[in-house]
Parts: structure tokens; sequence; C-alpha cells
């Protein structure tokens, strides 16, 4: 266990370190209202998950210990919108419509109210 824990834990450092930067160099390039480098982090952290996941499956080549330092810990730490986004891929591919659409839904509308939530008890 304490092996897979230093490999989610180092991936998920350098996917964090990554996104920090990333944002960094969108950000001073581009000023607009859009949330520019919030959007391409999240997209290409989808691309990651998928190149990751997609590999392991045609080539299995991923032994466990890759998967978690790849997907759990580089994506993770770079974006949990590409677990959401992979989840959600899951769903669709098994036919589970229902359970897709209410999980986009309450992790969005409860996503949101959330925020709200921490931000209203924060000046409590």
């Amino acid at each position: 266990m304490i092996k897979y824990l230093l490999f989610v834990g180092s991936g998920g450092a350098l996917g964090s370190i990554l996104r920090y930067l990333i944002a960094i160099y969108i950000n001073k390039k581009y000023s607009g209202e859009f949330p520019l480098a919030t959007f391409f982090i999240n997209i290409t952290g989808c691309i990651l998950i998928g190149l990751f996941t997609g590999w392991a499956e045609r080539y299995h080549f991923i032994n466990a210990e890759i998967r978690v330092f790849l997907i759990t810990g580089i994506c993770g730490g770079y974006t949990t919108f590409s677990t959401f986004s992979s989840e959600n891929y899951q769903l669709f591919q098994n036919n589970n419509f229902i359970t897709l659409c209410l999980y986009i839904s309450f992790s969005l509308f409860l996503g949101i109210i959330g925020v709200w939530l921490g931000n209203f008890l924060s000046k409590i």
C-alpha cells in the first residue's frame, strides 16, 4: 500500500506543478474573462487520461504501479475533471444513461452549491 501511495503522491505532485506552470503561462498571454487556463487544463487532462487508459487497454504495458502514477497521480493532480469525464465516458459506454445524466447534473449543481455554501460559511 505504501508503494502505491508514493506513486500516486509523486504523480500528483508532478501533475499539480504542471497545472500551476501552464496556468501561469496562459494567464500571462491571455487576459480575457473566459477562464482559458482552467478550460485548457481540463480538456488536455481529459485527452491525457484517455490516452493513458487507451494505451493501457490496447498494449497492456502499463502495470498497476505505472497506472496509478499516470492516471490517479499525474492526471488527478493535473485535474480531477479528467477523472470525472472518464467516469462519465464509462457510464456512456455501458449504456448507463440515467446514471450518466444524474452524475453530471448532480456534480455540476451540487458543486456550484458547495462553492456557494463554503463561501457563505466562511463569512459566519
